[in-house]
């Protein structure tokens, strides 16, 4: 497997921590998104749509898209599981999966900020407010159901990690890079610092990674 993706994208992060738990050996291709390298024809020919991250799968396959790729890993590399077995338990970590990488995350991606200072002419100001919603709105509906669902463990369903804490962890990061205080929502906050002592975690984080800064 060879997997595409840049140390700063959020989406790569979770394919990162799902082949770490999952022990899946890979390559790593690193993409210059600053340089705009995904949005090239050579990375283009591989994955049309010109976001990362992208999976070779080794067998003849580009897959794309980090949920539907983390769906394919567990699928195709069962243990650990990343979904229960119970039919209303997986479709509980599919949704709040969903919450981030649906609903929240494309509002925060580079191609959108890039439009809404460049096009519509927000400034900073009015950017952050913007970045502040999306991930606050997105925690705000997380925090309340891991408060009301019984399923809630040391993890988001449970107490193994799944698809959803990857995409929480994924998130509060965002919430990192872009200083939005996050503070108030305990029970997110307590299922990250779960996960981050898990080593797929720790060592997935963007910053680890090649090529970050120091």
């Amino acid at each position: 497997m060879i997997l595409y993706g840049n140390w700063r994208s959020l989406a790569t992060y979770r394919v990162r921590v799902a082949l770490a738990l999952k022990g899946i050996p890979h390559e790593v291709a690193a993409i210059n998104m600053q340089g705009n390298e995904h949005r090239g024809a050579a990375f283009k020919a591989l994955s049309p749509q010109g976001v990362l991250p992208a999976l070779d799968d080794g067998h003849g396959a580009v897959l794309f898209q980090s949920l539907a790729i983390l769906e394919y890993l567990e699928e195709a590399h069962p243990t650990p599981a990343l979904l229960p077995k119970n039919l209303a338990a997986r479709a509980r970590v599919r949704g709040l999966s969903l919450i981030v990488a649906a609903d929240a995350h494309p509002l925060l991606v580079p191609r959108v900020r890039e439009f809404l200072q460049q096009e519509a002419g927000l400034h900073d100001g009015e950017l952050k407010s913007w970045l502040d919603r999306a991930l606050l709105t997105a925690l705000d509906a997380i925090e309340a159901n891991l408060h009301a669902s019984p399923d809630t463990g040391e993890f988001c369903h449970g107490d193994t990690p799944t698809m959803a804490d990857i995409c929480l962890a994924s998130h509060l990061i965002a919430a990192q890079f872009f200083k939005c205080d996050t503070s108030s929502y305990k029970e997110a906050q307590r299922i990250f610092a779960n996960c981050n002592l898990i080593p797929a975690f720790a060592d997935s984080h963007p910053l680890k990674q090649p090529g970050a800064p120091a």
